[in-house]
């Protein structure tokens, strides 16, 4: 089954640039360690994932009416943003909520992809 892991940052974690290089490697290593362990986990892929840039560079799309609009920002004002995503294959979701236990402390929503066919 494949799974949308939304990683959302809930407030309370350090804007990167604040962290220490030190700081930085041992966040790096735990995204690491997550792929890691998905390739060594019978049944189990990394379909993609990728870190997005901060809720100032994004560009939300509206259509009112049948009338499109751009704006700059995030989606909703809030203090939790989203932050990257995986797209996992995995047997079930015990599975891959054991194998998440390695990524740092974000806030995660996870989605069963749907075949509509």
């Amino acid at each position: 089954m494949k799974y949308l892991v939304l990683l959302i940052g809930n407030g309370d974690e350090p804007d990167w640039e604040t962290l220490s290089e030190a700081e930085q490697h041992a966040t790096m290593q735990k995204f690491e360690d997550f792929g890691t362990a998905c390739a060594d986990r019978e049944g189990v892929e990394i379909l993609a994932g990728e870190a997005l840039g901060g809720p100032r560079s994004a560009t939300v799309m509206r259509t009112r009416s049948g009338e499109v609009t751009l704006t700059d920002g995030p989606y909703a004002e809030s203090v939790e943003q989203l932050g990257g995503f995986y797209l996992v294959e995995a047997p079930d979701l015990d599975v891959l909520v054991d194998l998440l236990r390695c990524l740092p402390a974000y806030d995660l929503q996870i989605s069963p992809v749907i075949d509509p066919f």
